[in-house]
């Protein structure tokens, strides 16, 4: 609760910042502050809810529309350290994009309130509201390089896909409501007991895969994902690839755990074909790429091909996975998008050499794209085994194990292309590969920071995981 009220106020703050303050610094810090009083008003909630003693700030009567626990104020707790991670490595950058810097990080923030609703929803109507709060200003900041005709197409695009998928929810949310005994939107009153789903619900349940599905670019709704990837301003790519793609995966598990979790016999399958195409296509698809941008974001499809291994499972296992995975996917992520920023060249052939000329950088690449691949040692490698760990106890369809870790040793070979580029192969001329005006001593500390991030939670995976239980 208290993440969603300050969120939406603090984005608030910022438009308004945009009108009064001219400077286009002074948001980047005003945004700082508001995440870090965002992320305490959440943590002293987490708190306050495993010592009993009720919600902080913000007790407002919300008619159990929103459902407060550890795992989903933990999810919060994730995305908004991200978001600060995010904010400090990528933050210049973001004022680079355009004149209306307050608004990017206003739009950010309603972001965050979107993925906070996503997060604690208790009926499906919050889950429309937390989805297009969630997506709307994506919209904007897609489209936010005017001067830019892929920018300018990408947002076209991803408004007119995601409005047509925002369709296919009110209709599946249609369908449910019309079909339950209760005639209610609460899902924990669309539970449904042992026998075949009543086939208003089954077609429901169909549309709502469709829709999450797209919301997570996910296999074979996934054709948005590398044109408006590649075509959005780099920077706001990396908050999309991230917070936004792990907050669709929250809304899957919370609504299939609570609602369809005694049927799951149903309509695993289906969530199985999803996953395994998912994961063919993302792997197979970046193998090809020579552009590092257009990898990642099919590198991202085949991330949620992963990812999907948790509404697959849905166990304990699978929550504590997927809760690691934000982490670990996010983090990585966000720090290999941050110095694909500030490379003149976004092909393979331009990483060629970075490590003779900025070997600090190339070092922190590598930790970002080992972890990215699951090597051992890195959050990676611990988020990739707990959702196999999870798969395998719940699921019984070890095939998919195998599956899912012969594709985990394919996405090593483009994500090492990158690798051999920077240590192995020689720049094609003596200029910078990097901007180096934008290669600042604060920069290089949070790179070394975020990468020791990485390798700190794959060794000790409990500081992500504990949030769950104290």
């Amino acid at each position: 609760m208290n993440a969603i009220l300050l969120s939406a106020i603090w984005g608030v703050i910022m438009m308004f910042s945009g009108v009064f303050v001219k400077s286009k610094t002074t948001p980047k810090y005003l945004a700082i502050v508001g995440i870090i009083v965002v992320f305490i008003a959440n943590a002293l909630e987490i708190n306050a809810f495993n010592i009993g003693s009720g919600p902080l700030f913000f007790n407002i009567d919300t008619k159990e529309m929103l459902s407060v626990n550890s795992f989903n104020l933990a999810f919060i707790g994730v995305i908004l350290i991200c978001t600060l991670v995010y904010f400090l490595l990528n933050g210049k950058d973001i004022e680079q994009v355009g004149e209306h810097v307050g608004e990017y990080f206003g739009l950010i923030f309603f972001v965050l309130c979107g993925a906070s609703i996503v997060a604690t929803y208790n009926t499906l109507l919050l889950l429309f509201l937390g989805i297009e709060i969630l997506s709307i200003p994506l919209y904007i900041l897609t489209g936010s390089d005017k001067r830019n005709l892929k920018s300018n197409e990408a947002s076209l695009k991803y408004f007119l896909m995601g409005a047509f998928s925002t369709g296919i929810l009110l209709m599946g949310i249609a369908f449910i409501y019309g079909g339950n005994n209760n005639g209610s939107f609460f899902i924990n009153n669309i539970q449904l007991g042992e026998g075949p789903i009543p086939v208003f619900i089954a077609v429901g349940l169909v549309f709502l895969i469709i829709a999450l599905s797209f919301k997570v670019s996910a296999a074979p709704f996934h054709f948005w994902t590398p044109d408006v990837y590649d075509g959005a301003p780099t920077v706001f790519t990396s908050f999309m690839s991230t917070i936004v793609k792990v907050a669709g995966f929250f809304a899957f598990v919370r609504l299939f755990e609570n609602s369809f979790g005694k049927v799951q016999a149903q309509w695993q399958n289906l969530i199985v074909f999803i996953t395994v195409l998912t994961l063919f296509i993302g792997n197979i698809t970046a193998v090809f790429q020579q552009s590092v941008k257009r990898m990642l974001a099919y590198s991202s499809i085949a991330q949620a091909g992963f990812m999907m291994l948790a509404v697959l499972a849905l166990n304990e296992r699978a929550k504590e996975g997927l809760l690691l995975y934000a982490a670990a996917y996010s983090l990585a992520t966000i720090g290999i998008f941050a110095v694909l920023i500030k490379m003149k060249d976004f092909t393979i052939d331009g990483f060629n050499g970075l490590a003779k000329q900025q070997p600090l950088l190339a070092l922190c690449a590598t930790v970002f794209l080992l972890s990215l691949t699951g090597v051992p040692l890195t959050a990676g490698f611990q988020s990739k085994f707990f959702m196999l760990m999870a798969a395998a106890e719940n699921t019984g369809k070890f095939w998919v194990i195998i599956v899912a870790v012969i594709f985990a040793a394919i996405s090593a070979y483009y994500y090492f292309k990158v690798i051999i580029a920077m240590y192995f192969k020689d720049a094609a001329t003596e200029e910078s590969l990097v901007e180096d005006v934008a290669i600042t001593t604060g920069y290089k500390i949070m790179l070394v920071v975020t990468a020791a991030l990485v390798l700190i939670i794959g060794i000790n995976p409990e500081l992500v995981v504990g949030w769950m239980y104290h």
